[in-house]
């Protein structure tokens, strides 16, 4: 059995891949992770010794390293989880929308998240994560309404490109906002502007507790919703005649991935072009149904993530570079092909 393309109505090239190659990929992927997570363990400012981390996992902190790996164990945990969200989300809101330049960095997802933190921070004394998750996942979810509403403006309703642009917008004026809130407040500002670098460096045991639920509800919607978004890639009038209800369908897949984008920009600031790096070399691995595309995004992305903060690590010694930083350094030229090559097949 051999790989077949085509071309979908968005214009995104499709791969479809046969089971044992999308099983392989999976399982490779898989090691993968688990490799690049006992590598962030190991790796950082101060080397570590596999007898250290044994000892520090068994619960001695007799020194310096074994103590580094205490603070590293969930700061993996934390990059794992995030970067899995941020893949998950950004896979879905391709579907969703059948745009190839999704991602909830790009479409101001991310921002609306932020701002509405930094809101609660400054005007409401928010100081707990499971109160940041709340209102992160409320103004995550205005951000993705307004978006979609003003793309979906005009002939042609949301074409990826008015979708990009009104995400583009709404992301600066957002920033602007969020800038304008915390400036003036120079007790909190130095923290504010810590966080939204986007980075894993401040995970706790109990900050990953208070967001897990979050996280998997809405990768168990996402999951849930990957049929309706098979059929959703083939158009509305074709995915209605195959009995899809299409806006239910859109709704309930939407939830998901805010309730993922919102968790994660809780957790760790942020963090941009995670999704969108990852679903596009997702397809290019597995193709494009869903049902293997999201469950290998959520791999793909807790990876990416693992290893920005790897490289954030080690690049800066004995300092640092927040992952929000690796991250949008590769993702940017990335995006940037991505557009270049959409506006090619436009012409």
């Amino acid at each position: 059995m051999t790989s077949t393309a085509s071309v979908t109505d968005s214009g995104v090239a499709i791969v479809r891949r046969p089971n044992r190659v999308r099983l392989l990929w999976f399982v490779v992927a898989a090691v993968v992770l688990v490799a690049l997570m006992g590598v962030s363990v190991a790796v950082g400012s101060r080397e570590v010794a596999w007898g250290d981390i044994v000892a520090a996992l068994g619960g001695s902190l007799d020194n310096i390293s074994q103590a580094a790996v205490a603070t590293r164990v969930p700061r993996t945990l934390l990059a794992v989880l995030v970067g899995a969200a941020l893949g998950v989300s950004g896979a879905v809101m391709q579907g969703v929308t059948r745009n190839p330049l999704a991602d909830p960095g790009i479409l101001g997802v991310n921002t609306g998240a932020s701002l509405a933190v930094v809101i609660g921070i400054a005007w409401f004394g928010l100081s707990s994560a499971s109160a940041y998750l709340w209102v992160a996942i409320v103004g995550a979810a205005a951000a993705a309404l307004f978006v979609y509403t003003v793309g979906s403006l005009g002939r042609g309703g949301a074409t990826p490109l008015k979708l990009a642009l009104a995400g583009a917008a709404t992301s600066a004026a957002l920033t602007s906002f969020v800038t304008a809130v915390y400036l003036p407040r120079g007790d909190i500002s130095g923290t504010i502007r810590s966080w939204l670098i986007g980075g894993v460096g401040g995970a706790t045991a109990e900050t990953i507790a208070q967001g897990l639920p979050f996280l998997v509800v809405g990768l168990i919607i996402s999951l849930l919703s990957a049929r309706s978004l098979n059929s959703l890639a083939l158009g509305d009038d074709l995915a209605a005649g195959l009995g899809e209800r299409v806006a239910i369908a859109r709704g309930v897949a939407a939830v998901g991935a805010v309730l993922l984008c919102g968790a994660a920009t809780a957790l760790a600031g942020p963090i941009a072009f995670v999704g969108l790096l990852v679903a596009h070399a997702s397809r290019l691995l597995v193709g494009v149904d869903h049902r293997w595309l999201l469950p290998f995004s959520a791999l793909g992305g807790a990876s990416l993530l693992v290893v920005s903060d790897v490289v954030g690590r080690i690049v800066a010694r004995p300092t640092e570079i927040d992952a929000g930083i690796v991250t949008a350094l590769i993702g940017a030229p990335f995006f940037i092909a991505i557009v270049r090559r959409q506006k090619v097949r436009a012409l």
